[in-house]
């Protein structure tokens, strides 16, 4: 009998077992490492410069531009957590399957890692580190000052 943290999940197991390639799951996790490293992350000055734009603080008279204005913040705000946390993200899904193609390294070909192996090496911490989300200057905060008149 298969002891349960081999079986595939539940609602997977009439569809048969998943075969992973040990060798080249070694090959995809530097692979990623490198085009996260040299083609994404150079990249983020640039995003953060085009973020922190300054826009004029609105004229209160005019309420839809102010709340187009703090949902555009809040919206730009967020969109700056995931861009700069695609990083250290996706550095720990490229550890983590270097972790499982070293443990895997001297055994056959196709080889069948535990679930909780797998488990184990994205629960581990990321050695990458994450890049500060820049700043963003809010046009419709209390520290920017006069309102402009129409």
């Amino acid at each position: 009998m298969i002891p349960e943290e081999n079986q595939p999940a539940g609602w997977l197991r009439g569809y048969g077992g998943i075969e992973a390639d040990i060798r080249q799951m070694r090959e995809f996790a530097d692979r990623l490492q490198d085009e996260v490293t040299r083609n994404y992350a150079p990249h983020l000055s640039y995003i953060a410069d085009d973020l922190k734009a300054e826009i004029p603080n609105p004229a209160d008279a005019f309420v839809e531009l102010v709340q187009f204005l703090q949902a555009h913040h809040e919206t730009q705000t967020a969109a700056a957590q995931v861009v700069w946390g695609m990083v250290p993200a996706t550095g720990h899904l490229a550890e983590a399957a270097g972790l499982i193609a070293s443990k895997y390294q001297h055994s056959d070909a196709f080889t069948a890692a535990r679930v909780a192996d797998v488990e184990r090496a994205l629960a581990r911490p990321t050695t990458t580190v994450p890049r500060p989300t820049p700043p963003l200057h809010d046009p419709t905060g209390p520290d920017n000052g006069p309102v402009v008149l129409p």
